[in-house]
């Protein structure tokens, strides 16, 4: 998934650290773009006929059309051409200014992807490629934190490149989340979760590219190009990590305004923060969220 992982064990055995390294790593096995034996990869390259998965890979792909189709393609899972034509053509520490290593000819078609569960098996429509992106660091993260709860631990805190899962209590408290701003500085927004998932999309992190010309991995579908909108950010709160990130990246695309109506419309809460550093939240966000000190100075001055 080529990011960085971080997680937080409570109670139960030491080994339960080794055992979410080994986890997270069959997972990566499955489902890298970057691994040619994986079955993302085997998948992609028998498109138009059907490829056998295990049934971990098969949930994925069931998450990922059920995402497109509440959003409305606002998230499609096939734009994999797109994304290898922006450049992201190697995993993202490897990017550079260059130009990407080949052309695709790869379009859009997530509504023709047929999947028999009976069979365990996917077939893609020819000239399409599935990219698990966002939504398997977040499936990877609901996945994980359940494997440490049935395996003994009484907590358990997965962050999977930015897409976070919590469940059971550390020390019998809430699990207290920041949320990075874009810009930087203090964090936008504290979060307080006794279980549930938080998503952050944000064009500010895996960004490539010569200065005059920088781009990022958050595809606008309707466009086929990086999303050029108005939003810095945008970060959800859900009861899945894979549903948290699935609504992130479509209300970016949506745009600050109607983001927050796709968001809302979705039953899920969130922030969004705009390219001039202005926050537009949900109107159950702050449910959710932890007055700081911060906040109570910023609440004084502006009296």
């Amino acid at each position: 998934m080529g990011s960085d992982i971080h997680v937080i064990v409570v109670g139960g055995s030491p080994r339960l650290l080794e055992t979410a390294r080994e986890f997270i790593e069959d997972l990566e096995d499955r489902w890298s773009r970057f691994r040619p034996n994986s079955e993302i990869s085997r998948m992609n390259a028998v498109a138009g006929f059907p490829a056998r998965v295990s049934a971990t890979t098969l949930a994925l792909v069931q998450r990922a059309l059920e995402g497109a189709r509440v959003t409305g393609g606002r998230y499609d899972p096939t734009v994999l051409g797109a994304v290898l034509r922006a450049g992201y053509d190697r995993s993202f520490e490897q990017l550079t200014g260059d130009p990407p290593r080949a052309s695709s000819h790869l379009g859009l078609g997530y509504g023709d992807i047929e999947i028999d569960p009976a069979r365990s098996t996917v077939t893609l429509p020819w000239g399409v490629g599935f990219d698990p992106g966002g939504i398997g660091k977040g499936y990877a993260a609901d996945l994980l934190v359940d494997e440490l709860l049935a395996r003994g631990a009484v907590g358990a805190c997965a962050n999977v490149g930015g897409d976070l899962r919590v469940a059971g209590s550390p020390q019998g408290e809430s699990w207290v989340i920041d949320i990075d701003h874009p810009m930087g500085g203090r964090p936008a927004a504290t979060v307080s979760l006794r279980s549930g998932a938080v998503a952050t999309s944000s064009r500010m992190r895996r960004t490539w590219g010569p200065k005059d010309d920088r781009r990022h991995h958050l595809i606008d579908p309707s466009t086929g190009v990086p999303a050029k909108g108005n939003v810095a950010s945008a970060t959800v709160v859900a009861a899945e990590a894979w549903e948290a990130e699935v609504a992130a990246k479509a209300a970016f695309i949506a745009g600050a305004h109607l983001g927050v109506g796709l968001l809302e419309s979705l039953r899920t809460d969130g922030l969004l923060i705009d390219l001039r550093g202005s926050q537009h939240r949900t109107s159950g966000f702050d449910r959710f969220a932890v007055r700081g000190a911060a906040d109570q100075v910023l609440e004084e001055a502006a009296r």
